[in-house]
């Protein structure tokens, strides 16, 4: 069974003013089989968290370990964290003009896999999961992102997701921008990937809409760049009802 380790993980950005700490000694751990939902207010450090795990070249890992079956993925170049089985759904997915959607998907495939996709069993599983998520198939063509809505992007962000398969994703508020119809496409869609029970979910959210449609098994509030307070489920339905205001008065005080 595949396990991430996050242990005591410090992080710092580069500002104008010099480095600021950001991430202040985070400690998670999700199994394989697992859901986690980060939740926490504007600022906290949550999307810090995502990419310094990912390995954005804006942020600086000053401490700690991201362990991967054991493994120190810090240590691994981007690219080596992708093939170990570490995804990364982007709050805000870039454009790549130039580059369709059809030959970036198949070679991120082939990157991950280690070899290319047989042509034939590619096209047929790439047509089913994107009928899946309700994307028109003319959409293979055009170039990844460009001109796509908010809630097209965050459609071909899960599509990358199933057909990768990767052990560990890191959805990065991933319901941000979304319409009703359009987050329970890609809820489902996140669904089907956690189906098969051998893969991980570190779900980044500031609502707690996309809990109903994703069932996390724990509940993380961040505040002040380390989580303050874990438990289950039932504690995204405080956070509905009371807000974050408990948790950050607390990380302030520490």
């Amino acid at each position: 069974m595949s396990t991430l380790e996050i242990k005591d993980l410090h992080a710092s950005v580069e500002t104008e003013d010099g480095p600021k700490e950001i991430l202040r000694g985070v400690n998670l751990t999700v199994r394989a089989g697992e859901t986690h939902a980060i939740m926490g207010p504007n600022g906290s450090g949550k999307s810090t968290l995502a990419y310094a795990v990912a390995g954005h070249p804006k942020y600086t890992v000053t401490s700690g370990e991201v362990l991967l079956d054991g493994e120190n993925v810090l240590d691994m170049a981007v690219d080596e964290r992708a093939r170990a089985g570490l995804f990364l759904a982007m709050q805000y997915p870039v454009e790549v003009p130039g580059v369709s959607m059809a030959n970036f998907l198949r070679s991120a495939a082939t990157a991950t896999r280690g070899e290319a996709p047989k042509l034939r069993t590619w096209v047929k599983e790439v047509k089913q999961a994107m009928s899946d998520l309700d994307i028109s198939a003319e959409f293979a063509d055009r170039s990844v992102n460009e001109g796509f809505s908010g809630g097209e992007k965050k459609r071909h962000e899960v599509l990358q997701l199933g057909l990768l398969k990767p052990k560990f994703a890191v959805l990065d508020e991933t319901d941000s921008g979304l319409d009703v119809d359009a987050l329970r496409v890609v809820s489902e869609g996140v669904n089907r990937y956690r189906e098969g029970g051998e893969t991980g979910v570190l779900l980044i959210t500031h609502y707690t809409r996309i809990l109903s449609h994703i069932k996390p098994d724990r509940v993380h509030v961040f505040s002040g760049g380390r989580v303050v307070e874990s438990g289950g489920p039932e504690l995204a339905d405080e956070l509905e009802r009371s807000g974050y205001a408990r948790f950050t008065q607390a990380a302030a005080a520490v």
